[in-house]
């Protein structure tokens, strides 16, 4: 892909930014998707296409957002278009490839990696998203094919050895894909993939206690798979572990409470287990989903034949016993229960329907199920009433994949584990963590609102809210105003108040280049302002983070930063929000003892700011110094980071395992 240029620009106003800096307009709608403001970033991407529909990159990134916000069709339509204006860009074949991938178009997508591959023929990610769609259309030889190559072109790539190894399971080859899964976990032990589909290969032979520890070990590494938690049920049940069993079903439901197998079969074990109300709900469930599936219906029948529900008994017996008639079991369930309720007719018309049956059997009229031939489960698709006591199984074990995508990281690339909380800075609305258990104040912030009355006020946040497009529309509109108010005075000194409230809207906005602008005019009239330092060392950083994601060296923009934020709190060295920034900027550059020192200044004015104990906590634990980092990480998830308490799982593990 290729880099974005960054033009530092005259700011103009709203109307005429539109029509004559696409350019700045591009960076800052790419700039909005670096930070997941999807929404917000297609309305940047709608002015450049209103003003020059030709320029590919518009509508490509426009694709990119779309397609986060799972509007498949849209991104593909965008795509498509960024194809026909520019044809010779591998990465749009790849994203249209997704696209089509998450609509089912297979044949598409392998159509889009094709001529991706064509340009880039070295994108690993497009052969194993291609070799994803052949298995879908069952294409096994050309799969194999694309595997060949990526094991002879990244050897140490442990998902195309195990990717093969499926392959040939698939092809009922559970010799070679052994041998295959072995050279994986060589390379790779800790791939939950390769785990999931030795188990599969455990399972298939009946090799219980093999496709459990294999699983154990998947579900270690990858604990969110709910399919992994369905086969391990199947395989602790044939180990005759009910218990183990119902502790995987139940944790399969509580990720995936639609699934199928899990609930059928936890209503299987409820009933063996005496769990008789537990199993009729799930029963329920199960019916719910598929009306017409008769054994859980009949399933059901038992349980209330079981727990005294006659009537519901009856009720369920005869569903079944309408579509198949000479189903003795359930006739003669059916014929006890009117026993038992005195409906003694009934009972004896049952009684002579099965023994009409056997003698129809007998004359070789009517076969019917036989019990001798039960096995332990069944396949998902059978509808024989015999086998209503059965484990269901998938008609075919598939392990599930995720498609690979850098997307995320080319464009924005912030989504990392254990990140340090982010900045604080002004903005149009007011702090909320989700609890309500702080208030973000600043004694300079609550000057600036009670001298400027004709503005909006601006308050202290930290937390950066998507916007909607209501939202944002009502942004652009207050920017227009305020321009119009600013370009119509005489003496920018009268209302250096609108010009700071217009940076922080442009901050909403992601628009950092235009609010850096601004803030530069209005510390121009206001050198002792702590506001237009701090916020413009924030904005500054918001930019340097983007522009670090494109490859842009940020060592001097960086100590441009620092230098505003360090006048910040000359001129306010009360202020906890600035010395915590300034920890955060510190930590940016791995700096963690000056981090930890500002963090700790932070909570001396300030004994209250979550952020800063999670921060600091998180210094601590790249300070190597893990139980510091714990008792921060503590204290920031009492104050209301809950957050904090699965890092403290996390660390507290490593802390056991390697002694910090």
């Amino acid at each position: 892909m290729r880099k974005v240029l960054f033009f530092i620009l005259v700011i103009l106003p709203l109307g005429l930014f539109a029509q004559f800096n696409t350019d700045r307009l591009m960076v800052t709608g790419r700039s909005a998707l670096f930070y997941e403001d999807y929404v917000l970033s297609i309305q940047y991407f709608n002015q450049i296409i209103n003003v020059k529909p030709y320029l590919y990159d518009a509508w490509f990134f426009r694709g990119v957002a779309k397609f986060y916000l799972d509007d498949f069709v849209g991104a593909e339509k965008d795509v498509t278009e960024a194809i026909n204006l520019n044809p010779y860009i591998s990465d749009i074949y790849e994203l249209r490839g997704l696209c089509r991938i998450n609509q089912k178009n297979f044949k598409g997508a392998i159509a889009d990696y094709d001529k991706s591959l064509e340009f880039n023929p070295w994108n690993y990610n497009v052969w194993y998203n291609r070799t994803l769609c052949r298995i879908e259309d069952k294409e096994y030889e050309r799969a194999q094919a694309d595997l060949d190559t990526m094991v002879n072109r990244w050897k140490t790539n442990a998902k195309a050895y195990s990717l093969k190894a499926e392959v040939f399971l698939m092809q009922k080859d559970t010799t070679k894909a052994d041998e295959w899964l072995g050279k994986s976990l060589d390379i790779d032990p800790y791939n939950a993939d390769a785990w999931s589909a030795k188990a599969m290969i455990g399972l298939s032979r009946s090799e219980w206690s093999e496709a459990a520890a294999c699983l154990d070990k998947a579900i270690h590494l990858k604990p969110q798979n709910v399919p992994n938690y369905v086969n391990r049920g199947l395989a602790r049940y044939n180990l005759n572990n009910l218990r183990g069993a119902m502790a995987d079903y139940d944790k399969a439901i509580d990720l995936d409470p639609n699934n199928f197998m899990a609930r059928y079969n936890r209503g299987l074990l409820g009933m063996q287990l005496g769990d008789d109300n537990r199993a009729i709900t799930d029963f329920d469930y199960v019916i719910r989903m598929e009306p017409d599936n008769v054994m859980a219906i009949f399933n059901r029948a038992l349980l209330h034949d079981r727990t005294g529900d006659l009537k519901s008994a009856i009720k369920d017996y005869t569903t079944v016993i309408n579509q198949f008639p000479n189903f003795w079991t359930g006739l003669a369930r059916r014929a006890a229960c009117y026993r038992r309720l005195g409906m003694t007719a009934k009972a004896e018309l049952d009684e002579f329907k099965i023994l009409k049956a056997q003698m129809d059997k007998h004359q070789g009229k009517q076969p019917r199920w036989s019990a001798s031939k039960t096995k332990q489960m069944r396949k998902r698709s059978d509808i024989d009433p015999e086998k209503y006591n059965q484990i269901v199984v998938a008609d075919e074990n598939k392990v599930e994949h995720e498609y690979e995508s850098d997307y995320r990281g080319r464009v924005q690339n912030r989504s990392v584990e254990q990140s340090f909380r982010p900045m604080y800075f002004l903005a149009m609305s007011p702090y909320d963590n989700g609890v309500k258990s702080y208030q973000a104040f600043s004694a300079a912030v609550d000057r600036f609102n009670s001298n400027a009355r004709d503005v909006r006020h601006i308050y202290v946040n930290c937390i950066s809210r998507q916007l909607d497009q209501k939202t944002s529309q009502g942004y652009f509109e207050y920017v227009d105003s305020l321009s119009a108010g600013i370009d119509a005075s005489r003496n920018i000194s009268d209302v250096k108040a609108d010009v700071l409230v217009r940076s922080v809207v442009y901050s909403a906005l992601q628009n950092y280049d235009a609010a850096v602008s601004d803030l530069t005019t209005y510390l121009s009239i206001d050198s002792l302002s702590p506001l237009g330092y701090w916020q413009r060392a924030f904005c500054l950083s918001k930019m340097n983070e983007f522009n670090a994601s494109g490859g842009t060296d940020v060592r001097i923009a960086a100590e441009r930063a620092m230098a505003d934020m360090n006048q910040a709190i000359r001129l306010d060295s009360d202020n906890q929000y600035l010395f915590y920034n300034r920890g955060n900027m510190y930590a940016a550059g791995k700096l963690y003892d000056k981090a930890i020192a500002d963090y700790t200044e932070a909570i001396r004015l300030d004994a209250n700011l979550a952020e800063a104990y999670y921060n600091r906590g998180l210094a601590h634990i790249n300070n190597k110094n893990v139980s510091a980092g714990i008792a921060d990480l503590s204290k920031a998830g009492e104050l209301g980071l809950y957050d904090a308490y699965s890092l403290i799982k996390k660390y507290q593990q490593a802390d056991k395992k390697t002694g910090l």
